[in-house]
């Protein structure tokens, strides 16, 4: 199964966590990648690294900001998913945090995440992506799809990120 969190409300990571959670919970094999954030960027980091270990791997250097950086963000990118499909043998899902903003700045491109899911596919392996701007191609070819649309948020009234809210 491929679910997709998306949009431009909060809370797509923490839906991407609540699910490992319910999986690892019935004793599912998960690994849990995230794009774009670094080591120990987020509260949650810990959490996930002490669940899951070697199965967790927070990979790039944080969110691309400016051009100059894009090869080193497209390397950590690639690397992460390198490390995912090798694991799709042992495992029962795999979450990419973030896979989506990487697709959407080209840090990933489409065919590399098409052949990951058709190995994860091939493996029996569920797939979880998270990111703003799913694309379309990816909404009909996932079986569940959630939309978070942003209502209300502090930071629209001047309000920096709070820790263990937003990261």
């Amino acid at each position: 199964m491929i679910i997709v969190y998306t949009g431009n409300g909060k809370g797509k990571t923490s839906a991407c966590i609540g699910q490992a959670m319910r999986a690892h919970g019935r004793g599912l094999a998960v690994a849990f990648g995230q794009l774009m954030k670094r080591p120990d960027q987020a509260g949650e980091q810990r959490v996930c690294a002490a669940l899951f270990g070697s199965l967790f791997k927070a990979a790039g250097p944080g969110f691309l900001r400016r051009e100059e950086e894009r090869p080193q963000h497209r390397e950590a990118a690639g690397k992460l998913l390198a490390w995912a499909e090798g694991l799709l043998p042992e495992i029962d899902m795999l979450v990419l945090d973030e896979a989506l903003y990487a697709l959407g700045k080209d840090l990933i491109c489409r065919s590399e995440l098409e052949c990951l899911l058709n190995s994860a596919e091939a493996a029996d392996t569920h797939v979880v992506l998270s990111g703003r701007g799913a694309p379309e191609w990816l909404c009909e070819r996932a079986h569940m799809v959630t939309e978070m649309v942003e209502r209300k948020h502090p930071f629209a009234s001047g309000h920096k990120a709070a820790p263990g809210i937003e990261f």
